[in-house]
């Protein structure tokens, strides 16, 4: 079971951390503008990217919780393993650039993702 929860409409994208990664990441919720999304990928090659600066936040082997900082970008993560990562790309506006999080299946969050957000643009 993983450790973020998704919800998808067609007007906001919510991320919500569940159990202790509240407390690990600093992050009762993240809620986006649906229009604020550029979309998603299932990416579990995020394992061999860059994280940048942890702050504030958890950073183990294999688990990473919390907001990291990296070229001038900021990215919020909460992965525990990286099979089942799922990136979400948000547009300039928003506080993230990208919200990397782990779900149970990446496949249909990521369709759901793209699909709101492909709706929303047209």
């Amino acid at each position: 079971m993983t450790r973020n929860t998704v919800t998808v409409s067609d007007q906001e994208l919510i991320i919500e951390p569940r159990g202790f990664d509240k407390i690990f990441s600093f992050t009762n919720r993240i809620t986006v503008p649906i229009t604020s999304v550029r979309g998603a990928t299932h990416d579990p090659g995020m394992r061999h990217e860059p994280k940048g600066i942890r702050g504030p936040g958890l950073g183990l082997p294999g688990k990473l919780s919390g907001t990291f900082h990296r070229e001038g970008r900021k990215q919020f993560w909460n992965i525990s393993g990286y099979e089942r990562a799922v990136v979400i790309t948000l547009d300039d506006e928003q506080n993230f650039d990208q919200i990397v999080i782990s779900v149970d299946d990446p496949e249909a969050v990521v369709a759901a993702i793209n699909r709101a957000a492909g709706a929303a643009t047209e």
